[in-house]
């Protein structure tokens, strides 16, 4: 079976055509998929495998960054998210798709009931930040980071990206649960300050997933780096065999073979 994606797209949306490139590439068959065609029916979130929230600026951040995607999820979807998780499948929230997955209700948990516990607030610099950054993967039930390095090298973009849980308890419910699957890190172990940690994410969180390791929310872009030429130290280092990022979007095409 060849897995399909629904790359939802909405007013704003700009990292859509390099989501679906990603998940083509590794082996998928992804569509482009506005939200009003889920809204009105004529698409079905149940005909596809993986659900994938892309990067942008849904809505223009009108309100706060992914509210008004997230709250569209959240209060004419829930049903139909509820089913699909349900049912083994896999989510992934990029960038603003984290904001969204985190602000309706899918992460930390699928819950859409529960009150909001984390959050990704403006960055400490106060200013955009558009850089490339070494990530540490930790072990987790993470299904889109099975098998990978222990770190990888993405580009962040974003205004809003700082991970804060609500209070100590819930950052240990992420330890404890090992749902943080991301951290930023440096390419020397050294201590983490900025610019390596972008935004101020408390403990370096850069990406979590549900307690069932099938949602994931991560502010970095893997789908920014497929090919190797992507990597902007290629030059220096030498092409390595294919971007860093092509493991995430392999390994959930994977889990459905």
């Amino acid at each position: 079976m060849v897995p399909r994606i629904l790359v939802l797209r909405a007013a704003g949306s700009n990292c859509d055509q390099e989501t679906k490139f990603a998940f083509d590439f590794s082996g998928g068959l992804a569509d482009l998929v506005h939200v009003n065609r889920l809204l009105s029916g004529e698409v079905k979130l149940q005909d596809y495998q993986i659900l994938a929230i892309p990067g942008g600026f849904t809505y223009g951040d009108d309100i706060s960054a992914g509210k008004i995607l997230a709250n569209e999820l959240k209060y004419k979807l829930a049903d139909a998210l509820l089913e699909f998780h349900g049912a083994g499948k896999l989510i992934i929230g990029i960038c603003n798709g984290f904001q969204v997955l985190v602000k309706a209700g899918l992460l930390p948990g699928v819950d859409f009931q529960a009150d909001q516990s984390i959050t990704l607030t403006h960055n400490d610099s106060g200013k955009f930040e558009d850089r490339w950054v070494y990530l540490k993967i930790n072990d987790s039930p993470c299904v889109f980071t099975r098998d990978m390095p222990d770190k990888v090298y993405y580009p962040v973009a974003h205004a809003e990206g700082k991970f804060v849980p609500e209070n100590e308890g819930v950052l240990e419910s992420l330890k404890e649960n090992k749902q943080i699957v991301f951290q930023y890190s440096a390419m020397d172990d050294s201590i983490i300050e900025y610019p390596s940690n972008p935004n101020g994410s408390v403990e370096n969180i850069a990406g979590i997933c549900d307690p069932t390791g099938r949602v994931l929310g991560m502010m970095p872009h893997p789908e920014r780096h497929i090919d190797p030429t992507n990597n902007p130290l290629w030059t220096r280092n030498g092409l390595s065999k294919e971007g860093d990022g092509v493991a995430i979007f392999r390994n959930a095409i994977m889990y459905f073979r």
